[in-house]
């Protein structure tokens, strides 16, 4: 009997059967219900604990209660979770059978970081129908979810012991550099760093909660120049890091954006081949990033002679050095006897040694004479000229010009049988062309180009390969923007005339600006390589080696080498490129000056907002004074006599027959410069050339009637030479070999009328180069020719001498060699360094040589013996 019921137990075979009575009702119970409890639990367990405090809490309830055993529960099954590993760490124990009251532990102590959540099955189960658990009944399985709580037990680590970083002095930033700690804890309340702190006292930098530092004041490199000190770090749970970081911050000097190493002045030395302009230069971005990096480099030459350096040459010597074609007819000549149609045109002086003119527009006009026109006949030519649009001091702006320039101005027109004209209009060149007269259709050509008006030198060149026209403006091709046909309209008259400046008797459409080397060759049209030699600039930008380009960069160079583009992506790439830019100059003899530089700069960097502007950089060149070259003439007199005969004959008397010319330099040239791009396909040739040379009587010019001078003239012209051959002088023009002007200048005789010997003529002989520019030593010979009286009064003075020398000699003198120098007496002496008392034998034989009747008083007999045995004897 226990708690009112009454218990009959009855044996059997196969098992123990149990009757439970009711006492108070007198009947028998058995195990009708299952056990029930909760669907989900939610349990909380503290990290080194097992106790789980489940929500709600575990009780099992049975309808069979208060039935002993079969309303009792008597256990907790634990079953497989979602992870399948509810079972290994945790059980359940009843606590209350009767209650139904169960505890949910863990087998062992849960680590938080290890596994923050579990998840598992539970079921209960009754006693049964007796102490055995006959009959029991399970419930339903309930999910329970535990979270394991953190405990702090972890502090803060740094990830890095020592922080570094550098800034700029004189500035306050907002961060300069970050620090960071971790917690290995697996919640977020003892996880998270709650603040940093400074720990070094009396520092001028300040943390945040964040890590971030940054200087409560501004810093300053040359009081101190790296700061160091030490953080720490504090978890929510308020531990401190296990050890404490080290902060450096370097201090920088004051960083400004912009290009450092900038020399203002760059010093070039003619023959220097090519220098760098930049050695130095980098450009500072003071940490910006930047994405895009465009640097424009300028040379200025626009004031040097017709654009830049050029060989100084005449525009005719350097057609001819250039491989063009003979025949081009000079339309602007300068002005002499023979070519007197631009004796009224204004000039304007030119560095590069050509002759440029001046055209106002009206009345500046050059009319052609017929028979030059009557030689430029046909379809086939070339037209090449210098233009320079505006006055001469004028240099409007672009805007302006089109503005101011509503007119056409024509500057060449052809009224012949094959008429044509070319003319500016605003910025557009037009050539109007009729191939034939008489057909009355024209056709207009029309170029759109920014160089006819923008008041700077440009070369044209224009070949007219009827129906074909090609142009070439500074070297470089353009195709016509226009081809029209204009139609019939009334014939013009056949005229052969030609007009430079305007057109026809009235002068319409009058040219404003200057013009040069205006020539027309008939024939077959120039190559386009003869004509990049016209034009080619023999100074400008370079870059020294495209293969040390970095990835991704970009160089770009007119092509007249006067503006060079880079173009980059990486600083360090564009810094090495720009120490690259270079200037070269070819020419043997630099023009010396200042060349004014620019250098523009543009960036984009990926915050636009905060991008650099970089102010343009302005410096100059200068060109130092080239040495001057050494024209040494020699091999020449200072005495020629010759009997009077020899100067009647048909052919004269040679007066150079052994000159030599010798051009040196002081320093020795770099030859580096003969291989650049561009560089000397001219000079090269001209390395050692002269341009000019000229003899000429001293005293009174030549008498036609009674003395010449002769050159052959065909050899002169074969070598493409002018000469000019006056009484004044004799002048042989033309840029050409050292040996060249030699033979010429060997070839050269003076010869006289029959009977119109003069004693004594004298001719000064000089040369020189680069037009004028440099000139060689004066030679001076005297030319003497000796007549049959003075001949005769000479071979007795002769035998005279030679009978006392022979005497004094004991028969060692020749009669043979004898030479006899007729000459100033004065300068002779003084070039011998001896006085007349030393002359001869002595005074007693001086006087008895007797001067001859067409001697002049200022001249005495000079004789010279020589002996078999060498020894020379004058008299």
């Amino acid at each position: 009997v226990r708690d009112n019921r009454l218990c009959l137990i009855m044996p059997s075979r196969r098992r123990e059967s149990r009757v439970v009575l009711d006492m108070n009702r007198g009947k028998a119970v058995s195990n009708k219900h299952k056990p029930w409890i909760e669907t989900e639990y939610q349990g909380i367990v503290m990290e080194n604990d097992n106790t789980v405090l489940l929500n709600p809490p575990l009780f099992a309830l049975d309808k069979d209660a208060p039935l002993h055993y079969a309303g009792e529960i008597c256990g907790f099954r634990v079953h497989n979770g979602p992870l399948g590993s509810g079972t290994v760490q945790f059980e359940a124990v009843v606590l209350d059978r009767s209650t139904g009251e169960g505890l949910v532990r863990s087998k062992e102590p849960l680590d938080c970081e290890s596994q923050r959540e579990h998840s598992f099955t539970i079921q209960a189960y009754d006693c049964g129908e007796g102490p055995d658990g006959v009959n029991s009944k399970k419930s339903h399985k309930a999910t329970v979810h535990v979270r394991v709580n953190d405990v702090n037990e972890f502090s803060p680590v740094f990830v890095e012991r020592r922080y570094e970083a550098s800034v700029p002095e004189g500035r306050l930033f907002d961060r300069i550099v970050r620090v960071e700690a971790l917690d290995a804890d697996c919640s977020p309340q003892y996880s998270q760093i709650c603040f940093y702190d400074i720990i070094t006292p009396n520092v001028p930098f300040a943390i945040d909660n964040d890590g971030n530092i940054k200087n409560t004041e501004p810093l300053d490199s040359k009081q101190q120049h790296v700061h160091t000190f030490w953080v720490t770090a504090f978890d929510c749970g308020k531990n401190r890091a296990q050890a404490d970081a080290q902060v450096a911050i370097t201090v920088k000097p004051s960083c400004k954006p912009g290009w450092m190493g900038w020399t203002k002045r760059v010093e070039y030395t003619p023959g220097s081949g090519s220098i760098p302009l930049f050695p130095s230069l980098h450009l500072e971005t003071c940490e910006e990033t930047v994405w895009n990096i465009q640097a424009t480099v300028e040379l200025q030459t626009g004031h040097i002679g017709k654009g830049c350096d050029r060989d100084s040459y005449s525009d005719r010597s350097v057609r001819r050095l250039c491989g063009a074609v003979r025949g081009e007819v000079d339309l602007l000549p300068p002005p002499s006897p023979a070519a007197n149609w631009t004796a009224a045109l204004p000039t304007l002086p030119s560095s590069d040694s050509s002759l440029v003119f001046s055209f106002n527009g009206s009345n500046h006009v050059a009319v052609v004479p017929d028979p030059v026109v009557s030689a430029l006949s046909g379809d086939h030519f070339t037209l090449q000229l210098w233009m320079r649009r505006g006055g001469a001091n004028i240099q409007p702006t672009t805007t302006q010009t089109r503005g101011s320039r509503k007119e056409e101005e024509i500057i060449v027109c052809n009224d012949s049988y094959s008429h044509y004209s070319l003319s500016v209009h605003g910025c557009r060149l037009s050539l109007f062309y009729w191939p034939d007269v008489s057909a009355a259709r024209p056709v207009k050509f029309l170029w759109k180009l920014e160089q006819v008006c923008d008041s700077e030198w440009h070369h044209l060149s224009l070949s007219v390969q009827f129906p074909s026209v090609t142009l070439y403006v500074d070297g470089v091709t353009f195709d016509p923007a226009l081809i029209h046909d204009n139609g019939a309209i009334p014939n013009p008259a056949p005229r052969q005339r030609m007009f430079i400046g305007a057109c026809w008797v009235k002068y319409v459409g009058g040219y404003h600006g200057l013009l040069s080397g205006v020539t027309v060759r008939p024939g077959s049209v120039e190559p386009h390589s003869v004509v990049e030699c016209l034009y080619a600039c023999r100074e400008g930008l370079d870059f020294g080696d495209l293969e040390t380009l970095g990835s991704g960069m970009k160089v770009h160079v007119n092509p007249s080498q006067s503006v060079l583009v880079l173009e980059g992506d990486d600083i360090e790439s564009f810094n090495r490129a720009v120490q690259q830019v270079t200037y070269r100059n070819s020419l043997r003899f630099a023009t010396p000056g200042v060349r004014p530089l620019k250098l523009t700069t543009s960036l984009r960097c990926f915050n636009e907002e905060s991008c650099l502007t970089l102010k343009q950089l302005e410096g100059y060149l200068v060109v130092l004074q080239p040495d001057a070259p050494q024209i040494s003439l020699s091999g020449v007199g200072p005495h020629l006599a010759r009997p009077a005969p020899e100067f009647e004959g048909s052919r004269g008397v040679p007066l150079f027959p052994e000159l030599r010319i010798i051009c040196s330099l002081s320093h020795a040239v770099n030859t580096a410069a003969q291989g650049m791009e561009g560089g000397a396909l001219m000079s090269d040739a001209v390395a050692h050339t002269l341009d000019g040379c000229e003899v000429q009587p001293l005293g009174e010019e030549l008498n036609p009637e009674r003395e010449e001078l002769m050159v052959d003239l065909d050899v002169v012209r074969e070598r493409g030479l002018e000469i000019i051959n006056t009484t004044a002088y004799i002048a042989i023009t033309g840029a050409e070999s050292i040996s060249v002007y030699e033979d010429i200048l060997r070839s050269i005789r003076y010869r006289l009328a029959k009977g119109s010997a003069r004693f004594e003529r004298r001719f000064r002989l000089s040369c020189s180069e680069m037009n004028g520019r440099y000139t060689s030593n004066e030679l001076t010979l005297e030319v003497t020719s000796l007549t049959q009286q003075l001949q005769n009064h000479l071979k007795t003075v002769l035998l005279k001498y030679t009978r006392g020398g022979a005497k004094e000699g004991s028969g060692q003198w020749d009669d043979s060699a004898l030479t006899i120098i007729v000459n100033p007496m004065e300068s002779y002496e003084s070039r011998m360094g001896i006085s007349a008392d030393t002359e001869g034998e002595g005074e007693e034989d001086e006087e008895a040589v007797e001067t001859p009747d067409d001697a002049s008083d200022d001249q005495r007999i000079i004789i010279k013996k020589e002996g078999r045995d060498g020894s020379a004897r004058r008299y």
